[in-house]
């Protein structure tokens, strides 16, 4: 699949994978600020943000997809930053394709298999009628006291955009999601499965930063050991007054402490 991506900045290429319901958008102020000191790619995964809708999601499609893309720019080697499902993403391209990883960030999320817990969101979300609906405040007006979480809503938010639809005979402009949500609901359970490991000797050569917020309960203790289990030679930094999305809640201590992995 030829997936979505924007690039920007010169040098070594570092390659942005976003999590779930995410898109490039998300990652636009910390791409220019990476794009000092290298090329940055950040990629809308399949069934999300302007990449092509398939009836297919899962990590395996998702790995050949992001090879296909560093095949397409003739990118021997990248570094890789992957959040929450891109980072599941990440684990994935590295048990196929560790030769093609210089290094690689994992941000708040481990090998481990994750039970569905989106739900809720996934409720809040089906239960948006386009039809009845114009606006986005009317959007924001239902989700709000489903999900009780400002942050969350307005994250979701940011995927509603303007579609030409014919609607009694006539074409008008309604308002959709740009991720794939029948997809996305249809196969959430595979968005905690196990990442394959790398095999020993890639393991011991692979070098990977986890990254995990003080306040997320993604990476726990237990998880440190698996981790290590895996990537023998694993940092693992822990970023205070952060939850899950880290790079947001803290995007200066975050930028710092993957430049200084990179370096």
């Amino acid at each position: 699949m030829k997936l979505h991506y924007r690039k920007v900045g010169q040098g070594k290429p570092l390659i942005i994978l976003h999590g779930l319901f995410g898109s490039v958008d998300n990652w636009n102020t910390l791409a220019k600020e990476f794009s000092a000191q290298n090329q940055v790619f950040v990629v809308d995964q399949r069934n999300h943000g302007l990449s092509p809708h398939d009836a297919v999601f899962s990590y395996e499609a998702m790995s050949n997809d992001l090879l296909e893309l560093l095949n397409d720019n003739n990118i021997e080697n990248a570094n890789f930053i992957g959040h929450s499902m891109g980072g599941k993403v990440m684990m994935q391209f590295a048990s196929e394709h560790s030769y093609r990883i210089n290094k690689m960030i994992v941000v708040d999320i481990s090998p481990r298999y994750y039970k569905p817990h989106h739900q809720a969101v996934l409720k809040a979300l089906h239960s948006i009628n386009f039809d009845e609906i114009s606006t986005r405040r009317q959007a924001e007006e239902i989700l709000n006291p489903l999900l009780n979480d400002i942050s969350t809503t307005q994250f979701l938010l940011k995927n509603i955009y303007w579609i030409d639809d014919i609607i009694n005979g006539l074409e008008l402009k309604k308002l959709a999601w740009r991720f794939n949500l029948k997809a996305i609901s249809s196969q959430i359970e595979n968005v905690g499965t196990e990442s394959p490991k790398p095999i020993a000797l890639d393991a011991e050569k692979l070098q990977v930063l986890f990254i995990k917020g003080e306040n997320s309960n993604y990476i726990i203790d237990d998880d440190k050991r698996l981790i290590r289990n895996y990537y023998p030679n694993a940092v693992i930094k822990t970023i205070a007054n952060a939850g899950h999305w880290v790079q947001a809640e803290q995007p200066k201590e975050f930028f710092n402490t993957v430049i200084k992995f990179l370096k």
